[in-house]
């Protein structure tokens, strides 16, 4: 059984709960992801596991045909990027309540990224084009 783990935004207002498959976190560089979390987005895979605590009522921002923002309404902290359709959950690695257990391992849209900023882990990286070739190789790119 896998473990679940638990986060919340800055203010407490929104708890969640999820169940990563692995302890791997990957970095968004899109220029989406980049103006909606003040900075590269730190994201761990949840897939379809996050559950939020009773009387949790976070914000939703339909940011494309496929794919939503999640964050706390009160305090404004980003908490997930997620398939409209539930399928898939990116969470913010700085939502969970322990976010040292996850390790960066692959940053993605590095054809965006800024030259201001790098990374010295040795990560696997992807361009746009290469996401949207894996995940979802129907569609046409476009950001979510």
């Amino acid at each position: 059984m896998v473990e679940r783990l638990s986060g919340g935004c800055l203010c407490g207002k929104v708890r969640f709960s999820a169940a990563p498959a692995a302890r791997d976190m990957g970095v968004c560089h899109c220029s989406m992801c980049r103006r909606w979390s003040g900075g590269a987005f730190m994201a761990v895979d949840c897939g379809d596991t996050v559950e939020f605590a009773e009387g949790a009522e976070p914000g939703v921002y339909v940011s494309s045909d496929y794919g939503e923002r999640v964050f706390c309404a009160q305090c404004g902290s980003s908490l997930m990027w997620r398939m409209r359709d539930g399928s898939h959950a990116s969470v913010s690695a700085q939502a969970f309540d322990a976010p040292e257990v996850f390790a960066l391992t692959t940053e993605i849209f590095v054809d965006e990224q800024p030259s201001g900023y790098a990374f010295a882990n040795s990560t696997r990286k992807m361009t746009g084009a290469e996401v949207f070739a894996l995940y979802a190789p129907n569609q046409e790119p476009q950001h979510g």
